[in-house]
């Protein structure tokens, strides 16, 4: 078996998505022998990310005219009309509509994976650009997929909300577990780490207050002078700038990654910092701060299923997160804290945190771990990916994750 999988990008760059695609392909192609032409849009990253492709080496090219619009009149020549299956985690740019000429043209399946982008949340941010590309290719893209990837039985609702009959195959991210948890870095205080893109779509902004307010709550206990809040990622938009200005307003002093300071500060933080600004965190550094973390926050307004909540509960850290980020198994295993998206209830949920003891919140960490270890590895994940691909070629029973729709497909 020959597939293609066309992304936006091959880098750091596409964020949640490259991680979760990276690994997923790796996978496919080493544990469930499918040969991968890997297939996307150059940028600054491209080079510096493409190990973390291996065995697998990405085809890269160059956009042309606004990175907006992501088109290369080169891309349709590189996409192979003798593979057996295209696999498109594309969003709102020229490479969804290269993927639907390549199925149109070849007339074989196409897979489409929108990874969130059709949450209700997702398409109100920018929704006259989406409008546009919607009219344009995008609606005949996912009407002509063979079949739909959802990361979540919630995302799969959020197709048919959006008027899609197409079968549907829920399949999660997954994550590579390690070996053994690493055990907790002595710090001298708690850590609370934020992982991901600096976003309005995060929510960051109303967890700032719920974290200002909860300590206020607190003020002259124990718990209100013992937690720093971490935000590791990148700036997108400049929305780290008002997220700063929003610290000086609630009287929250701030920082930045600095050097590491000894044994006694391994994270090189000041003991005045109440919000750190880490900036992006890859690799070995990204480990040193999960074995820092004593607990992690996702309040985001819209996920497909994210990497970080599933990279935390792999290490152990329990986590603070909304029902937004489609892990509704955290809350049922109970290795994760519920907050909403408005700060008064969020403020609930630090307040609880605050309160838990080492002990407790070791015992949540432990039972992410068991929850991921038992339905997010890469090799299962991988393992059901592949089913599908058999399915939609006609080689395989219908595989247990599919939902498929008693409406016939567009062609």
């Amino acid at each position: 078996m020959k597939t293609i999988c066309l992304l936006e990008s091959v880098s750091r760059t596409d964020g949640g998505i490259f991680e979760a695609e990276s690994s997923l392909q790796r996978h496919l192609a080493m544990e469930q022998g499918v040969k991968i032409d890997v297939v996307g849009l150059e940028d600054r990253f491209s080079l510096d990310d493409s190990a973390r492709w291996l065995p697998l080496k990405p085809t890269l090219i160059s956009p042309t005219g606004p990175k907006s619009l992501g088109y290369s009149a080169k891309l349709m020549q590189v996409l192979d009309p003798q593979a057996d299956l295209l696999y498109a985690a594309t969003l709102w740019r020229y490479p969804s509509w290269a993927a639907l000429q390549w199925a149109l043209h070849t007339g074989k399946p196409m897979i489409v994976a929108p990874h969130g982008s059709l949450d209700a949340w997702a398409l109100a941010n920018a929704a006259w650009k989406k409008k546009i590309a919607s009219f344009l290719f995008k609606d005949r893209q996912l009407a002509t997929a063979s079949c739909l990837r959802a990361l979540s039985t919630s995302e799969a609702s959020s197709f048919r909300s959006y008027g899609l009959n197409n079968p549907i195959a829920v399949i999660p991210n997954g994550i590579e577990m390690p070996t053994v948890p690493a055990a907790r870095v002595e710090k001298g205080f708690r850590l609370l780490l934020f992982l991901g893109r600096i976003h309005p779509k995060k929510g960051l902004a109303n967890a700032i207050r719920a974290f200002a307010a909860a300590i206020k709550s607190k003020d002259g206990s124990p718990d209100s002078n013992q937690w720093k809040f971490v935000i590791a990622g990148w700036d997108q938009g400049g929305h780290e700038n008002e997220l700063r200005l929003l610290c000086e307003e609630l009287g929250l002093a701030t920082g930045s990654r600095s050097l590491i300071d000894g044994e006694k500060n391994p994270l090189g933080l000041k003991p005045s910092e109440k919000i750190v600004f880490w900036g992006p965190s890859f690799g070995s550094e990204k480990v040193d701060l999960l074995n820092a973390a004593d607990a992690m926050i996702l309040p985001s307004y819209s996920e497909g299923l994210p990497m970080s909540v599933l990279e935390g509960w792999s290490h152990g850290i329990p986590v603070l997160m909304t029902p937004e980020c489609n892990l509704p198994e955290g809350f049922n295993a109970d290795a994760a804290i519920r907050i909403e998206t408005n700060p008064e209830n969020m403020k609930l949920g630090f307040e609880s945190l605050l309160s838990m003891s080492s002990r407790d919140l070791s015992a949540m960490g432990e039972r992410g771990r068991r929850l991921v270890a038992e339905r997010f590895t890469w090799e299962s994940v991988a393992e059901r990916m592949r089913q599908v691909y058999d399915w939609v070629l006609g080689g395989g029973a219908k595989p247990a994750c599919m939902l498929e729709s008693s409406f016939p497909r567009e062609r």
